[in-house]
């Protein structure tokens, strides 16, 4: 005969395996990380193909949209903006640099510091690549409402500014 506290014990044992086994499982398919991995793989890519024949790749893509915007920032704000170490920004300028698109000059204050400037040809490229990156949204947001893009704009910087 088994008594009151084998069978409180076993319901214990077997409760606590059961909510450990809910917690151990995790799809792949079914995180949030996985993905905004996948849908980031699939438009990087993809951007990557329409300025190939500009040979732009989509982190210059971002440092120069950052500069059409503000020109005669420093490195450092550039990595910020972007969201990109400061050795990885610096090899990109230095490419961007390579191809004619920017130039670097001394900060007038801080003599330690260099400033960014798009040349003529950087700047000339925004007229031919903005139409191509926003065909690429308009393709991945085909079927969503407008404000749905919106929301989910909103909530992807939510969970940004939650993890930083």
């Amino acid at each position: 005969m088994i008594d009151k506290q084998t069978i409180y014990s076993y319901n214990i044992v077997v409760l606590t395996t059961t909510l450990w086994e809910i917690e151990m499982r995790f799809k792949l398919d079914d995180s949030l990380g996985f993905i905004l991995s996948k849908a980031n793989i699939k438009l990087k890519n993809e951007l990557f193909q329409r300025f190939k024949e500009y040979d732009i790749t989509p982190e210059q893509w971002a440092i120069l949209c950052c500069l059409w915007e503000q020109e005669g920032i420093t490195p450092k704000e550039l990595s910020d903006l972007t969201c990109k170490d400061k050795p990885n920004t610096n090899r990109i300028l230095e490419k961007l640099i390579i191809k004619g698109l920017v130039v670097r000059n001394p900060h007038p204050v801080d003599k330690r510091a260099f400033q960014i400037f798009l040349t003529d040809k950087g700047r000339a490229l925004r007229e031919q690549l903005i139409p191509k990156a926003n065909q690429l949204i308009e393709k991945a947001t085909t079927g969503i409402e407008e404000h749905k893009v919106v929301e989910l704009k909103k909530m992807l910087n939510q969970i940004y500014d939650n993890i930083k």
